[in-house]
């Protein structure tokens, strides 16, 4: 008997299919449960007065905790140290990456494979085992306990993976643009700025957000190069909710950790358009 349009048979495969599908949606229930739970947490323990490291719903809200953690020395002078530190590092590695991925991009040369897994080798290196020679280096060169010093660094981390994503996406500008530009005279730089960086939009914007975000919750790299409190950022500073013997203030904490993932979760927010943007090809061959 032949079964009903539209119903899968009923079989050892279908039930074989059935079974493969519960369990891929099991797991992706877990995995969701496992990134939600903790956020449903800070949520939860930012607005409780007896917060502490169960999931729970407060017996009653206050606004306490953030009015603890909104002061100059805990929150506001870190989060602008945080805000200078990652902001520049961010900018100096996405202009270095563009500058290095566009000849990768656009000329091919015997060297050029080469150099790209060189770089993907880089990025396979912990960062702490280059930290102890890039420590004493800093003293060498008296770039210990700078601002700008510990930047430059936290750029040069970020570097190689911004290049790699930057060359993936400069691949997909169509070379006849640039052909055309410099038809009309233009340089290889006038052309990399006016024409290829502002067909990549959307991948630009990838790596920005990419590198800051890695560069923002940074912590190991200041708290090793940075030495004035004044001048350590908020990843570092947020071990101050940790105290002696195991105590911890957790409804400062989550206070602070909400306050703290804002910067990045704006950011994303603002350029969350582009990103579901494609290539601008249409405006730039009106150009």
């Amino acid at each position: 008997m032949t079964p009903p349009a539209g119903r899968r048979p009923r079989g050892p495969r279908g039930g074989r299919e059935a079974r493969a599908r519960l369990a891929a949606n099991a797991a992706l229930l877990l995995t969701a449960a496992a990134f939600a739970l903790p956020l449903l947490w800070l949520l939860l323990a930012s607005v409780d007065p007896d917060a502490d490291s169960r999931v729970r719903a407060p017996s009653s809200v206050s606004g306490e905790h953030f009015g603890a953690v909104l002061t100059d020395e805990i929150t506001f002078t870190p989060m602008l140290n945080s805000l200078l530190l990652c902001g520049g590092a961010t900018a100096v590695a996405v202009g270095c990456a563009a500058l290095a991925a566009y000849p990768l991009s656009r000329q091919r040369s015997a060297w050029g494979r080469g150099y790209l897994l060189t770089i993907l080798f880089t990025t396979c290196l912990p960062i702490t085992a280059v930290m102890v020679p890039v420590y004493g280096l800093f003293v060498q060169v008296n770039l210990i306990d700078s601002m700008y010093g510990t930047g430059l660094f936290l750029a040069a981390s970020q570097l190689p993976f911004s290049i790699w994503l930057m060359k993936n996406f400069m691949d997909s500008v169509p070379v006849v643009l640039e052909e055309a530009a410099r038809t009309d005279g233009a340089s290889g730089t006038q052309t990399l700025l006016r024409v290829v960086l502002p067909l990549m939009g959307p991948g630009l914007a990838v790596v920005t957000v990419y590198t800051f975000i890695q560069l923002w919750g940074n912590f190991f790299v200041p708290f090793m190069l940075l030495l004035t409190p004044e001048q350590l950022p908020a990843s570092v500073t947020v071990f101050t909710f940790f105290g002696d013997h195991g105590s911890v203030v957790y409804g400062q904490l989550a206070a602070f950790s909400l306050l703290y993932s804002t910067p990045a979760l704006l950011l994303y927010l603002l350029i969350a358009r582009r990103l579901g943007a494609g290539f601008a090809l249409g405006g730039a061959v009106k150009g």
